[in-house]
């Protein structure tokens, strides 16, 4: 879709079809927030997004409840192999996760719902203190992507800034410290 057409369309969307997403849409959105684009020298990366220093402390996990061929739970992107980890298939962890985002169903009712997690030291070795602005500055564009990726294919995607940081930062498994919860997003096909 043309960009000048997806950007008056894009709008916060908390409603989904119970259809899910393919796996090709969703592969074309995690590249579209985190992908790969040069690998320089095994020291950095560019991205498809951009990141204070080059440094995207950011990642990426995925709450996946109705996605084509992969089974339900918890994944983490890995944006080198662009390729999903499996984290976890256990029972109900879309009722964690909700719970974790203060029961804002459209999580549970997603077909994926992305979260992102900053690594802190990647941007603080560098930019000391300042490093907690710039990496909210870097969730805002990843997405901002995710908006306008899944704009384009026909899904709505809804932000979340609300949930509880402890419960969060214990679904995704990660110690609220030196990786903390930073944002997340809903999505799913349009109604």
């Amino acid at each position: 879709a043309d960009v000048h057409q997806v950007i008056p369309e894009r709008s916060s969307i908390r409603s989904y079809r119970d259809k899910p997403v393919t796996g090709e849409m969703l592969s074309l959105m995690l590249w579209e927030t985190q992908g790969v684009k040069k690998n320089v020298r095994n020291i950095h990366t560019l991205r498809t997004v951009p990141s204070a220093g080059a440094r995207h402390a950011l990642e990426t996990w995925l709450l996946i409840n109705r996605v084509e061929g992969i089974t339900p739970g918890l994944y983490r992107y890995l944006p080198l192999i662009h390729s999903l980890l499996q984290v976890s298939v256990a029972d109900d962890i879309a009722g964690r996760f909700t719970k974790a985002c203060l029961d804002q169903q459209m999580v549970r009712k997603s077909a994926v719902t992305f979260f992102w997690t900053a690594e802190i030291y990647r941007m603080k070795w560098r930019y000391s203190e300042r490093a907690y602005r710039y990496i909210f500055l870097d969730a805002g564009h990843v997405c901002q992507n995710l908006y306008l990726s899944a704009q384009s294919m026909g899904c709505g995607v809804c932000a979340i800034a609300a949930f509880d940081d402890d419960l969060l930062n214990a679904a995704l498994g990660v110690d609220g410290e030196s990786q903390f919860a930073i944002y997340a997003a809903s999505c799913g096909l349009r109604v």
